[in-house]
């Protein structure tokens, strides 16, 4: 751990910590403010990885899934009540959920990133952040959400994930977690784009190191 890689590991705790708390906030009806703050952790990574190499990469990606681990479990314990009912801020399923994805995804992302390196400047973070934006909302929402997955936590009733309505209000006729996953792919993919002007922008200012 060096001094060069504390803003990116600074930067991604504040979006695990920032998507933590927007996660719970509806922008319209499929996404979450969340959606928004989320996917900059793709960004974050890509960045590490250029500048730095892969191994800082896996530390950032690292630092960002402890605090995500550290949010999980403050969730876990804060209940709220609703309805007439007293459910916790955060759902075992939700928490293993948001985990296994970040951290598979992110470190997809790292491996493609570095597999693509050498070749034109935008393929290495477009490819590594579509591909890990995809694997990472298959998994949130299966774990979280599927009705195939309710041993995981019986207790916690998804069954309103799982009421089947047209997909996105328009589509054929899908379980709702399913449109809220689209929604939210949807959205990673697109910020996925915009972020190659950062992307640019900061590589060209700062300079490729050799990685370490």
């Amino acid at each position: 751990m060096t001094r060069a890689h504390l803003p990116g590991i600074l930067a991604m705790a504040a979006i695990v910590l920032a998507s933590n708390i927007l996660v719970q906030f509806l922008f319209g009806q499929w996404l979450t403010w969340g959606a928004f703050t989320y996917p900059l952790a793709f960004l974050v990574t890509d960045l590490m990885n250029r500048l730095y190499g892969p191994r800082a990469a896996r530390k950032v990606v690292f630092a960002g899934f402890l605090v995500g681990v550290l949010c999980s479990l403050i969730g876990t314990q804060i209940m709220l009540q609703g309805d007439g009912y007293t459910y916790p801020a955060v759902t075992l399923r939700v928490a293993i959920g948001s985990g296994v994805a970040f951290l598979t995804a992110q470190l997809l992302d790292v491996s493609i990133f570095d597999r693509l390196r050498d070749r034109r400047w935008w393929a290495a973070p477009l490819a590594s952040s579509l591909i890990g934006s995809s694997v990472d909302t298959a998994l949130f929402f299966t774990i979280a959400f599927s009705g195939a997955l309710t041993a995981i936590e019986p207790a916690n009733d998804v069954s309103w994930a799982g009421e089947v309505l047209p997909l996105l209000g328009v589509g054929p006729m899908v379980p709702l977690w399913v449109s809220l996953a689209v929604a939210d792919w949807g959205v990673k993919l697109a910020i996925a784009l915009v972020a190659l002007i950062p992307f640019r922008l900061i590589v060209a200012r700062l300079q490729p190191v050799r990685p370490v």
